[in-house]
């Protein structure tokens, strides 16, 4: 498995106290989590400010699934890369999204609403609860996930009917949130899972590191990357698709 953690890389290069809870950097630290628990997976990072953001194409077609935690610097993402990145999760690339990676521009474009929600940054304490104990993103995490000191994340957060629910989270203020989701888009597999935030050490706890590790296995496929389209069949020809050529069949 082939695995990309792209960064914003803004809090890790700015922000004193990212940098005292982060000194390996928030990407640097969630790689090392998925390379401790994935030994067999090639684990690399990538950043906003790397050239095309990390994100070319050829790095694109060798990833398997993408992991994605960005903040305030959404919209300093280029365009074109983001059309790269969503032509890619249509044809079959894993795409896991952290945090505020809800408002990322890719997010918002697979998901076609606002992805808007409630917030608080109050040191609340959170529950991670498990509510879909059989899937393969919550095998071996613990029910529920105690995080002492977090952001608070709530009701109503816009985004369309998930395929499947894993997480709910609650808080101190007695708020609650689907913090694990997923959904397919094309042939690709997504999960959005919300904690993990650069102001708080979640991404050092084991049971969050050991999600991100299951939802990699979950969203690779060993697969062609193949985007789905328009083919014409003619009456009988089942596996043969033709590029249409304006000719009207009767």
């Amino acid at each position: 498995m082939r695995v990309l953690v792209w960064g914003e890389n803004h809090h890790d290069k700015h922000d004193e106290r990212t940098q005292r809870l982060y000194p390996d950097t928030m990407h640097g630290t969630i790689a090392a989590g998925l390379r401790r628990l994935l030994p067999d997976a090639a684990v690399e990072t990538a950043t906003l400010d790397d050239p095309e953001h990390g994100l070319a194409e050829e790095r694109l077609a060798e990833t398997d699934v993408l992991f994605w935690w960005g903040h305030v610097r959404h919209d300093a993402v280029d365009d074109a890369v983001v059309e790269r990145v969503h032509r890619h999760v249509l044809g079959g690339m894993g795409l896991v999204v952290l945090h505020s990676g809800h408002f990322s521009k890719i997010f918002i474009r697979l998901m076609g609403t606002t992805c808007s929600l409630r917030w608080r940054q109050a040191d609340d304490r959170e529950l991670v609860w498990t509510v879909a104990p059989t899937h393969p993103i919550a095998v071996g995490v613990p029910h529920p996930i105690v995080i002492g000191s977090q952001e608070m994340y709530g009701e109503f957060f816009d985004v369309p009917a998930p395929d499947e629910l894993v997480f709910v989270s609650s808080f101190t203020g007695g708020e609650v949130f689907r913090s694990g989701m997923t959904f397919s888009r094309g042939h690709g597999r997504i999960f959005y899972f919300s904690p993990g935030d650069q102001d708080y050490p979640v991404y050092h706890q084991p049971e969050i590191q050991r999600v991100l590790a299951n939802a990699a296995v979950w969203a690779g496929q060993d697969r062609p990357r193949t985007v789905p389209r328009l083919a014409m069949h003619r009456a009988g020809e089942f596996d043969t698709p033709r590029e249409w050529d304006g000719e009207v069949l009767s």
